[in-house]
């Protein structure tokens, strides 16, 4: 790791500005949903992906082009159907007639911010449609990788309450993204505040109009990820990263742990958000932050501590009580 220099440090100070105007601006679209704006940005740093979880209506799809607008980056949206097939994400091969030969037809995964809505809406085998997209960052068509564009986020979005008729994510793709985010209803005073805008004229179909301007691009992000890879982790930390997750391995209400896949996520986030509140050192504040968002997924509960109210948060949450703080 080398050590910075002035001239970094100043490039990095106005890349960190950059990223903390987005929620300035996200916020002219979208109303009291700070920490889905912050963990959307952490994946970014981090170049992971988002699962996004809550009820029709509280402005997931929203969010997703209003961060694209003001990050001034592409974004697609996929609706997940039953009947959607994986060549619909992908892309596929398609006959010309005219030099009767086959080309290439790129699928909407081609963009950088991915909006996978409901993606437990449709198939297992056009789910993992998006496991190498995620993982390898590139798409395979017969026999032909074909690299995605930079930067490339996946931000998919399910719904927590309505499961007739979808197709629960497996573990092994649960473990693909970075965080899952939960996206609440807003407080009284925000739903207030969301009516007041709406009965000002706010279309959210014209963000334009709404004032969302570009506030930072991808430059900004690639020099806050080096910024971010500068970010010192110390033995204690890791350490202390280490015994979190082993304890969930030792949990009873839990049958599956956090992996080392996941450790190294948390890691991963932690340093984000170490660097975004200003520090180029990780302290345990920062792990325990970014804890439950990179770990709720990563862990199965046994069906009697579901039965008994156990959540995955709350498993987290006395984990993170009962683990030794490095001092």
């Amino acid at each position: 790791m080398s050590a910075p220099t002035p001239e970094t440090d100043e490039i990095a100070d106005r890349s960190r500005a950059s990223l903390e105007a987005l929620r300035t601006e996200i916020a002219k679209a979208v109303v009291g949903q700070d920490p889905a704006v912050t963990g959307l940005v952490v994946a970014l740093l981090c170049r992971g992906h988002v699962l996004l979880e809550g009820v029709p209506g509280v402005a997931k799809t929203l969010l997703v082009r209003a961060l694209a607008s003001a990050l001034q980056v592409d974004t697609k949206r996929i609706q997940f159907t039953p009947d959607l097939m994986p060549s619909d994400v992908t892309g596929s091969l398609v006959y010309d007639a005219r030099t009767a030969a086959f080309s290439f037809q790129p699928g909407p995964v081609f963009t950088n911010l991915v909006l996978a809505d409901e993606i437990n809406r449709t198939p297992p085998k056009t789910q993992s449609s998006l496991l190498e997209a995620m993982e390898e960052r590139q798409v395979t068509v017969d026999g032909t990788p074909r690299p995605l564009p930079e930067p490339f986020l996946v931000a998919a979005t399910q719904n927590p309450v309505e499961y007739e008729g979808t197709y629960p994510l497996p573990e092994a793709q649960l473990d693909r993204f970075l965080l899952k985010l939960t996206v609440p209803l807003p407080s009284r005073a925000d739903e207030i505040s969301v009516l007041t805008r709406h009965a000002g004229g706010f279309d959210p179909r014209d963000l334009k109009a709404a004032g969302v301007t570009a506030v930072a691009g991808p430059a900004d992000l690639e020099a806050a990820r080096a910024a971010v890879a500068q970010t010192s982790v110390s033995a204690e930390i890791t350490g202390y990263i280490v015994d979190i997750c082993r304890a969930t391995r030792e949990s009873p209400s839990l049958i599956l742990g956090v992996s080392p896949r996941g450790a190294t996520a948390l890691l991963s986030t932690a340093r984000a958000w170490a660097w975004l509140t200003g520090r180029d050192y990780v302290i345990p504040d920062d792990v325990k932050a970014l804890a439950l968002p990179t770990l709720r997924h990563r862990i199965q509960l046994r069906p009697e501590a579901e039965m008994e109210g156990v959540t995955a948060d709350s498993v987290i949450t006395a984990i993170l009580s009962h683990v030794p703080v490095p001092r």
